[in-house]
């Protein structure tokens, strides 16, 4: 799944593509805003970490399940 993040003061925002469902991403992100916590931590399909401030955090899009890849696999 497409998911992107909108950060606060910055023209760019944040794209990742992951495994989690919808409704993983939507209770991390809503615990993450409900509680003290500073940060949102969230996986790519590729085991990247990515940690964005709660503070700088602007919107969160999540897009298709998956994206069509083009091109040749070696």
């Amino acid at each position: 799944m497409d998911i992107r993040i909108g950060i606060a003061n910055s023209p760019r925002e944040l794209s990742i593509e992951s495994s989690q469902t919808p409704a993983e991403v939507e209770k991390l992100v809503s615990a993450a805003l409900d509680s003290d916590s500073k940060f949102i931590k969230l996986t790519d399909e590729k085991g990247k970490l990515y940690i964005v401030p709660v503070a700088s955090f602007s919107y969160l899009e999540m897009g298709g399940e998956e994206r069509a890849h083009v091109g040749f696999v070696a």
